[in-house]
């Protein structure tokens, strides 16, 4: 399963949360997407950012939305079946 990182570039709080990621270490499974190229996620998550989804395969959508910590994170990841 796919984690996404809703960021963008030089968002110092989108560092803080990849650096979690890399924390509980799960940074192998995040594809980062920049919403700065895209209108549609721009509009979305422009003020939300950043903001981690999981895409289910009974096309289910879990999001974890900042601010979070290494234990939420885990708690999160855990409740998505990613260990």
């Amino acid at each position: 399963m796919l984690i996404t990182l809703y960021s963008t570039e030089g968002c110092h709080l989108c560092e803080q949360a990849m650096s979690l990621l890399v924390e509980v270490g799960v940074e192998q499974k995040v594809q980062v997407v920049d919403i700065a190229f895209d209108d549609d996620l721009f509009a979305r998550y422009g003020v939300t950012i950043p903001v981690l989804s999981i895409s289910h395969s009974d096309h289910s959508v879990s999001e974890l939305g900042w601010p979070f910590d290494a234990a939420q994170l885990t708690s999160w990841l855990t409740r998505n079946g990613i260990n």
